[in-house]
């Protein structure tokens, strides 16, 4: 098997030998959380944002502080709004943009009966009446064009008047949603306008020009049908976006497009690859994005030839065990990164993007880190059921002895198309994990992104298949390890690890002695029928189950459907479920742990009424981390 195993500085190995704790539960709630937010007017500075949460006082405080770029102290600020470019406002600053609700439809029995004020109920005559963890109320996003007089405003205008649309696009769109263009004259905006049924069932998301001086808006992107988002005009004015080809495909390959005159250049269309995220260099020359390799995430560098035909090319710029989290500016040659791996939290790192040295600017966690014992990271090539070589992360407990026997767990990745790289979560935290104790096993299954197109692509319609192969072939080559505890494996997973543990849970033949599902699926028919995006079920099912001529999306809801197994389970199990997760919406948790004990199975419910598809309140996050480890406690040690 080849390794790869992260370094660590002569410091920490040092630290290491002689420290005794580990993280907890504690610590980890109350780390800095990190953001960058921006680089100063005269280029000279970071502003960034920390969130802390404390236990002693029951809240979370966020706080804004300055740093030079070629480091130093950190100094708190209250202004940094006013320190850094406001995208908001026009270029020419005769105009800014924003966006607010806007009532369109009439939904709930006051607005079709007024007379009937105390009544407290919803009408719907069209699908979409939920997403992610909030009920359709009628009101959209809108954009709003906005004259300014100095600072204040003095008129507002709404450019998609009467539209029942979201700008920005729900849930997770933000700024980024809509632009000024670099004339002042115009606004690009992302939005998808369709509505109903054509909503929940499209992906298909537009750019959008809004002219000041007609009032017109045109689709930059008609005949594009997959996702098209996030904007961004270069120094000399070309229009890049990311862009997905397939309607209906979420998880589509995504590539940065260029629009220049009336010519759309697809830049990473030979590249084998996916973009998470881009931002133009300051001199319009090329665009540096981020994208999952080979279990990390990393910078890449893409040529903008201009019309030429030219064939653009890509460079990786990063290389290690850690991951690129996101971009905050470029200061001259040197670009301002957010950094993680699955040790640290973010921090703000520079990057010399003439020689590739990257350098650690913020150290808001270093006191806690410097403290504890820091697990081992490992990467493992394995060769899979059918030849395949595949990833696999793992994850030692701190001062790992390879004499001793440990507990293991296998991590399943949710997505289910999202990269298992070096993340570092507030939740699934493997760092917590080693530090109560247990092995982690985290495969690279198929499905994942950084490992070609292919092999992301594979899962589609292949749920219960070759991924589950992936899965028990990695637990069962480390199984072979002197180290781990056969008699003590657990299987944990989120979203579709929720789904892959309710589906090991009827095949895995006696390898676990425990698992725990987190929003999971446990029945497609009812996740068909309740969930809210249909297109996610139609691309990776392939259909509707009362399609019965249907062979791809019969196969799905047969062979692949975690419910048809459960009469073979005969192991604990964990179920967590938010009650506002209208993804994998609560039925999907109910129905699992009413299976398990009408059964007899040692099994438990973890309900998070007002959580949805994660858990975002810090005491419920402390309850969760509680409940798990007490959990794996009781079934696994």
């Amino acid at each position: 098997m080849k390794k790869i195993t992260t370094t660590l500085s002569i410091f920490t190995l040092f630290f290491a030998a002689q420290a005794q704790q580990t993280m907890t539960p504690e610590m980890l709630i109350q780390l800095g959380k990190v953001s960058g937010d921006g680089t100063t007017k005269d280029g000279k500075s970071v502003i960034y944002s920390v969130r802390q949460y404390s236990i002693a006082d029951r809240k979370s405080v966020k706080k804004q502080f300055l740093i030079p770029i070629n480091g130093g102290q950190p100094t708190e600020i209250s202004n940094g709004a006013e320190l850094v470019p406001d995208n908001r406002i026009s270029p020419d600053g005769k105009h800014s943009i924003s966006s607010n609700d806007v009532k369109v439809k009439k939904v709930s029995g006051k607005d079709f009966y007024p007379e009937l004020n105390k009544s407290d109920v919803m009408i719907y005559d069209d699908l979409n009446y939920r997403h992610w963890d909030t009920w359709e109320d009628g009101a959209f996003g809108h954009v709003f064009l906005n004259t300014l007089s100095g600072k204040k405003i003095t008129d507002s205008i709404d450019i998609m008047p009467n539209e029942p649309h979201d700008c920005p696009q729900k849930p997770s769109g933000g700024d980024e949603d809509f632009i000024w263009g670099p004339d002042s004259k115009s606004i690009v905006y992302v939005t998808k306008k369709k509505f109903g049924k054509a909503y929940a069932l499209s992906t298909n998301t537009d750019l959008y020009s809004y002219s000041l001086e007609t009032g017109k808006t045109t689709n930059l992107t008609e005949g594009m049908n997959g996702y098209d988002m996030k904007p961004a005009y270069s120094s000399t004015g070309a229009l890049a976006w990311l862009s997905m080809k397939t309607d209906g495909y979420e998880s589509d390959k995504n590539d940065i497009f260029v629009l220049s005159g009336s010519s759309k250049i697809n830049l990473t269309k030979d590249w084998d690859g996916t973009v998470n995220d881009y931002r133009w260099s300051d001199d319009g020359k090329k665009i540096f994005f981020t994208a999952a390799t080979e279990g990390t995430v990393q910078l890449f560098e893409v040529d903008y030839p201009g019309l030429t035909a030219k064939i653009p090319v890509v460079k990786q710029i990063t290389k290690g065990n850690f991951d690129i989290h996101g971009m905050c500016g470029q200061v001259g040659k040197t670009l301002i990164l957010e950094r993680t791996d699955m040790n640290h939290a973010v921090e703000i790192y520079t990057l010399d993007l003439t020689g590739g040295e990257t350098k650690q600017l913020t150290h808001v966690n270093d006191k806690t880190y410097n403290s504890i014992v820091l697990p081992k990271v490992e990467g493992r090539y394995i060769t899979a059921t059918d030849g395949q070589k595949m990833l696999v992360w793992i994850i030692y407990p701190p001062n790992f002895d390879p004499a001793k026997k440990y507990p293991t767990l296998l991590y399943c990745q949710g997505g289910p198309q999202s990269p298992l790289t070096q993340f570092y979560s507030y939740r699934w935290n493997f760092q917590l994990m080693a530090s109560n104790g247990y092995i982690v096993v985290a495969p690279n299954r198929r499905g994942m992104p950084g490992h070609g197109v292919k092999w992301n692509e594979q899962i589609s319609r292949d749920y219960g298949g070759q991924n589950m192969k992936d899965y028990l072939i990695a637990i069962d080559e480390l199984s072979k390890e002197p180290f781990v505890d056969k008699k003590r494996i657990g299987c944990v997973g989120a979203s579709y690890g929720g789904y892959s543990v309710y589906f090991l849970a009827g095949i895995h033949e006696k390898r676990f002695k425990t698992f725990i599902a987190h929003d999971g699926i446990f029945d497609w028919r009812s996740m068909y029928g309740t969930t809210e995006e249909m297109w996610f079920v139609n691309q990776d099912l392939g259909g509707a189950y009362w399609e019965q001529d249907n062979a791809a999306a019969q196969k799905s809801y047969n062979q692949f459907n975690p419910v048809n197994f459960v009469k073979k389970w005969d192991t604990p199990i964990l179920i967590i479920q938010g009650g506002k997760d209208y993804r994998v919406p609560i039925e999907q948790g109910l129905g699992a742990f009413q299976a398990a004990q009408l059964q007899g199975i040692k099994s438990k419910l973890l309900y998070f009424p007002n959580e949805n598809h994660w858990v975002l309140r810090d005491e419920n996050a402390l309850v969760w981390h509680y409940e798990y480890y007490k959990w794996l406690k009781e079934t696994l040690n």
